[in-house]
């Protein structure tokens, strides 16, 4: 003999409910991720998508982790080894802990002129690029031929690799330099500008605006010891289009290009 009707009505009732009230609970949870609120640190915010190169001890990668309360939006990359991080910096192995205990991806062996290759890298694109103090070590005298070119060399393969990784919409390569010479010999803003990038900005360091971070020397015997900024700044690049008209032709920086949309720029003729 079968149920009631009323009894069915019930049960159905019931179950409609049910679903209901799980699909309010996951409408809450996604609520609760998008009230998250944004963090800045200086140039870097929690919601960019951030990819830290040639990092020392990684206390600048930390700085801006604790500074978001998160670091499940950036990935540290150094060209050491987990060993050689250990035997190099006195707090190198505590800081990565606590980068990856807060959600970094840490990445080891990864050379700045070759990163667009790499098997991770190669898949990702990101809002922010940061090299802060790119060098090669401290091989010969900081103003000799051998020193400036190789240093040149390292900056012209970071900047070509970045390009390739670097979100179109508004996306960001930063390079944090010493300013006088030698270093104005390294051609910073002439190497950018030939690989197809447009330097939109430049602002004063301080490393008093990032609490923990310590400059290395990440070379030698003095490895885990600090260097002397002086005067230096960081140099903001974006990408720029090369563009084409029968009686013009110019470069068109990409922030100053996205002003009118890609597209149009694209069905005008304008980018080649």
């Amino acid at each position: 003999m079968g149920k009631p009707k009323e009894e069915y009505e019930e049960i159905e009732s019931e179950e409609y409910y049910t679903v209901d009230d799980d699909d309010d609970d996951d409408d809450d949870d996604d609520e609760d991720e998008e009230e998250e609120p944004e963090k800045w640190k200086r140039h870097y915010s929690s919601k960019h998508r951030i990819l830290l190169v040639g990092e020392g001890d990684f206390s600048f990668s930390l700085c801006l982790a604790r500074a978001f309360g998160s670091a499940h939006n950036m990935v540290a990359t150094t060209i050491d080894t987990q060993e050689n991080i250990e035997k190099k910096y006195s707090n190198g192995v505590a800081n990565v802990r606590e980068l990856e205990d807060r959600g970094c991806l840490v990445l080891y062996g990864v050379d700045a002129k070759e990163m667009s290759q790499h098997f991770f890298l190669r898949t990702q694109r990101f809002d922010r690029i940061v090299y802060n103090f790119p060098h090669v070590g401290f091989l010969y005298r900081e103003g000799s031929y051998c020193q400036i070119q190789l240093n040149k060399r390292l900056v012209k393969g970071f900047l070509s690799n970045s390009k390739v990784l670097l979100k179109e919409d508004n996306g960001e390569i930063h390079v944090t330099h010493k300013e006088g010479d030698p270093y104005d010999k390294w051609d910073l803003v002439k190497k950018a500008e030939k690989i197809g990038l447009v330097m939109h900005d430049i602002v004063p360091f301080s490393k008093n605006d990032y609490p923990g971070y310590n400059n290395k020397r990440a070379h030698g015997n003095l490895a885990d010891a600090p260097f002397n900024l002086g005067y230096c700044s960081t140099y903001k690049f974006k990408l720029s289009y090369s563009v084409n008209s029968q009686n013009n032709k110019k470069e068109v920086p990409a922030f100053e290009a996205m002003e009118y949309g890609k597209l149009d720029l694209i069905v005008q003729g304008w980018i080649t």
